[in-house]
């Protein structure tokens, strides 16, 4: 058994090719009748193409986005926050910084699903040890093992 891809049901596939193409960087690898396969294994599909897949009517189908969440890393978090802002996307909270050092955003896309972008462990580990962390006081504080702290750093 291999995941191949994640399906993300939408209202409007062209407005969510641009959301997923403009906010994370994605690009289409396939556009075929309905169902749009992006790269990081994504894939936009008409809630109209859907519907006729599962053979369900709009009032047979319970749309409950808020159990799944979508998550991305990136080496520029504050840049990524700059690109949110000018798209004016809906935040599920604001940038905060977890007890473990990750700074991390959630957001909403077109649909209401739930997307989340925190930085790379690599980003996290330098920036720290910038503040003056020792990698066995990082180990502890990211839950580690010190040698993954040094084989990301190598």
């Amino acid at each position: 058994m291999k995941l191949k891809n994640t399906v993300l049901i939408v209202n409007d596939l062209e407005q969510s090719k641009k959301f997923y193409k403009h906010i994370l960087g994605l690009k289409t690898i396939l556009d075929f009748h309905g169902s749009v396969t992006l790269t990081s294994g994504i894939v936009l599909q008409s809630k109209e193409i859907w519907k006729e897949l599962i053979h369900k009517t709009d009032q047979e189908i319970i749309m409950l986005n808020h159990a799944v969440e979508l998550s991305f890393e990136t080496e520029d978090i504050d840049a990524f926050m700059y690109v949110l802002d000018q798209y004016h996307v809906t935040l599920l909270h604001p940038l905060k910084e977890g007890a473990w050092g990750q700074r991390v955003v959630r957001f909403y896309d077109l649909d209401g699903h739930v997307i989340e972008v925190g930085e790379s462990m690599r980003k996290i580990i330098k920036r720290l040890l910038s503040q003056g962390f020792s990698y066995e006081e990082l180990a502890h504080r990211l839950r580690v093992p010190l040698d993954y702290i040094k084989q990301i750093m190598e």
